[in-house]
């Protein structure tokens, strides 16, 4: 091996899954050097709770799409398993990495502490870690002074354009060499499964045949749990993954809604993706959401703790069949829409008066969209420990009557009420002995009963966590949030311009 290393800069990709629109890429590629771009399954990662196959899968198809893409460069990712620090070290022996460029990982707390370990690194290793912004999310506020103007400007800024010059990637055989002394990933997922397949081109076109029609539809059904799979853009995984950015996808939308008379949809669109970087960038200001409420004052709520209770709903078998079917769907595909997955957590910590915590990794394994700024923020925005936010008690009986009227979501995800009549799908507790016959259907055996009284428990949770709102330190903190968190001109965040 040769003592006169070639010096080179190494792209280490991470949750921005695509060539296009990628700034660190772009900034990588404008210094000239060679480049190779870089994505490590981490240990750290891989053995953590919140994640699940279905994640790395999707990952991987990703990585699958990025190289076929790289083809055309005689090029492709090097993707191993490994840590990351181990990961330069080996590259090191090759080369010397001169710069790395990524972007500002909004995750875990995990992967917070190994940015911290990786900055010393990179000082002891000489070596120039070159982050950039991601989705327009920033690192250091301590308001949000101007943060929504600056996130607009910089979603109509210009989107980068992936255009390497000849030989400025390193080859697939430079690649190949290296791939020796790694641990290789073996990028091949399952065939057969119902989740969404990961990548920018799948990502496309999802996001394309939303803008051309499926949008059209997109506030009449969006809280239907069965229309909503075709009326909502489904684009969450992709953006969640960074196979699509968000730039990319306002300005789409911005260029549909100058052309359309159809504004009210595309408009509430927008407005989502708004709100998306807003529950981001609370989380990325306010870290230690990840294991505990925001607002102090909630730090003092004891809830019960029950393992029947918690196996129940994972296994969507509560006796509540909106409930029921929307977990098992979640399980099969990766996918319910908002209101669904609203409605889980709160039947989870009000219904069942479980702590919002002990969701925490269940959902975010069934997730395939799973962001670790949404997710936590949302949790406890459900949970009704914000201090901020109105508290919302999910009657799953109501809701199932009036957004899946006909039980067309219930019947396909809990079949064995499907040749109930729709007045027993919804409540087939109320069913008699005598009419149980007549369906030759078992409560207790064929379906289970409810497995806790929702009305007393609504009211048992709607008084505590009212009376909470009074409590002092949760004003007090709630008065520090909103200083924190609250945007100057929020009119301008919620309208759908």
């Amino acid at each position: 091996m040769s003592t006169n290393k070639e010096h080179i800069n190494v792209v280490w990709l991470k949750r921005d899954l695509r060539l296009q629109d990628n700034e660190a890429i772009a900034n990588a590629l404008s210094f000239g050097k060679r480049t190779l771009i870089l994505y490590v399954f981490e240990h750290l990662l891989l053995n953590d709770a919140h994640y699940n196959e279905r994640h790395f899968n999707f990952i991987k198809e990703s990585l699958q799409d990025i190289n076929g893409q790289l083809s055309e460069y005689n090029s492709k990712v090097l993707a191993v398993t490994s840590d990351i620090t181990s990961t330069f070290n080996l590259i090191q022996e090759f080369y010397k990495i001169d710069a790395i460029f990524s972007h500002v990982e909004t995750g875990l707390l995990i992967t917070y502490n190994r940015d911290k370990e990786f900055i010393r690194y990179c000082r002891n290793n000489f070596i120039d870690w070159k982050e950039s912004k991601n989705n327009g999310v920033e690192r250091g506020l301590v308001n949000r002074d101007n943060w929504f103007e600056n996130w607009e400007d910089y979603m109509n800024s210009t989107l980068e354009v992936f255009q390497p010059t000849e030989n400025q990637l390193l080859n697939r055989s430079e690649i190949d060499d290296l791939e020796k002394i790694f641990s290789v990933t073996n990028l091949v997922t399952p065939t057969t499964t119902k989740f969404q397949k990961g990548g920018t081109t799948v990502g496309w076109k999802y996001a394309n045949s939303f803008f051309e029609g499926r949008y059209k539809t997109y506030m009449q059904d969006i809280s239907k749990p069965e229309a909503s799979r075709s009326s909502c853009s489904r684009i969450s995984p992709y953006i969640a993954w960074g196979n699509l950015s968000i730039r990319q996808v306002f300005q789409k939308a911005q260029q549909l809604k100058a052309e359309t008379k159809d504004t009210l949809h595309i408009g509430a669109f927008i407005s989502r993706l708004r709100w998306q970087a807003h529950f981001i960038q609370k989380f990325e200001m306010e870290h230690a959401m990840e294991n505990a409420s925001v607002n102090k004052g909630y730090h003092k709520l004891k809830k019960g703790l029950s393992e029947s209770y918690q196996k129940a709903l994972q296994e969507g078998q509560t006796g509540f069949p909106l409930v029921d079917a929307s977990m098992r769907c979640l399980i099969e595909t990766g996918y319910v829409n908002f209101r669904m997955r609203a409605m889980l957590t709160s039947f989870f910590t009000h219904i069942l008066w479980q702590s919002w915590q002990k969701a925490t990794t269940h959902l975010s394994q069934q997730f395939l969209d799973f962001e670790p700024g949404i997710h936590f923020p949302q949790l406890q925005m459900q949970a009704g420990e914000t201090g901020i936010n109105n508290l919302r008690i999910y009657n799953p009986t109501l809701n199932g009557l009036k957004h899946d009227p006909d039980a067309i979501f219930i019947k396909k995800w809990v079949p064995e009420l499907a040749l109930l009549d729709s007045v027993f799908i919804h409540e087939p507790y109320l069913m008699t002995e005598m009419e149980q016959g007549f369906y030759n259907f078992k409560l207790g055996e064929d379906y289970p009963m409810p497995i806790v009284d929702v009305n007393a428990n609504r009211k048992r949770a709607s008084d505590i966590l009212w009376n909470m709102k009074k409590d002092h330190e949760v004003l007090s903190e709630s008065s520090r949030i909103l200083k924190r968190h609250t945007i100057q001109d929020r009119s301008r965040m919620l309208r759908n311009n």
